[in-house]
């Protein structure tokens, strides 16, 4: 892995308002280069450009689950800042519940959010990145997008395909020179756990001692988490200078353990069955 020198470069951040968007807008600023951040509220505008006393923030109201709004926002942030190098797809939010519990308007609104939002920014950038031949595109999944978590089977599907979404992505983009980093945090100390998370309205007494102890667990785990959001960030701007940056980034001990944890038990499965699994072509 090697840095690679870069002039300024210019940032488009979804969801800059709080948590690893926030973090990575400021750390983006500090170094020089200009950030275009997408807001939910027009109200939030002022105290994001105010972050960078020489205009190098710049404020767009955008809702990701919007499919009509996203080109236009993409092209307001292009007419102001000419350009953009590094796509960040952040915005976000989790959701627990048991899958009996949670309905169909809520695990749809998730993925609207998590999925099609993700899908929605990338289509509108795509076609200057491949015009220009080169860009960047960072997508915020997390450890739940490699594993199943109980009491959250919707969060995880909707991370898994955004794991899947950029896998491909990344193959499909590189005759283009357009790289993909998807982004795997385990437990940082955002608002993640806090106001952003929702909840099923719904309650089924039978998961009481299943997703109702993590239920428990989540009621005070809010700002408990070891992940430190500036070394977030701080990472994501290392992944994204460096030559070839990698299509994966776990971040933190937790996510990096997880990732372990997969890849053994990947094997152990695979081994334990490989007889059977091996054996389904047609005989010779």
């Amino acid at each position: 892995m090697t840095a690679i020198p870069t002039p300024s470069a210019i940032w488009l951040i979804t969801g800059v308002s709080s948590g690893f968007g926030r973090a990575l807008a400021e750390a983006v600023l500090a170094r020089g280069d200009r950030v275009v951040g997408t807001v939910r509220n027009a109200s939030q505008i002022a105290a994001f450009e105010q972050m960078s006393p020489d205009g190098f923030a710049h404020g767009v109201v955008l809702d990701v689950t919007d499919s009509t709004a996203v080109p236009h926002a993409i092209a307001e942030a292009l007419s102001h800042a000419g350009t953009i190098d590094v796509l960040v797809n952040n915005a976000g939010y989790g959701l627990f519940g048991a899958l009996e519990e949670v309905s169909d308007a809520e695990a749809r609104q998730v993925f609207e959010t998590n999925f099609f939002g993700t899908v929605n920014t990338i289509r509108a950038v795509l076609p200057h990145f491949r015009q220009r031949g080169s860009g960047h595109i960072v997508n915020l999944s997390s450890v739940a997008g490699l594993i199943g978590i109980a009491g959250c089977s919707f969060y995880c599907a909707s991370k898994h395909a955004v794991e899947g979404l950029s896998e491909s992505l990344a193959r499909e983009l590189k005759p283009f020179g357009v790289h993909v980093t998807l982004v795997e945090p385990g437990g940082f100390r955002t608002n993640f756990a806090g106001d952003s998370l929702r909840w099923s309205e719904a309650v089924e007494p039978a998961y009481a001692e299943s997703v109702g102890r993590i239920r428990e667990q989540m009621s005070h785990y809010h700002g408990t988490q070891s992940g430190d959001p500036t070394k977030a960030a701080a990472a994501i701007i290392q992944a994204v200078r460096a030559e070839p940056p990698p299509l994966r980034l776990p971040l933190g001990p937790d996510a990096v353990s997880v990732v372990r944890d997969k890849l053994a038990s990947l094997q152990d499965n695979l081994d334990a069955w490989l007889e059977v699994s091996s054996a389904t072509d047609f005989d010779q």
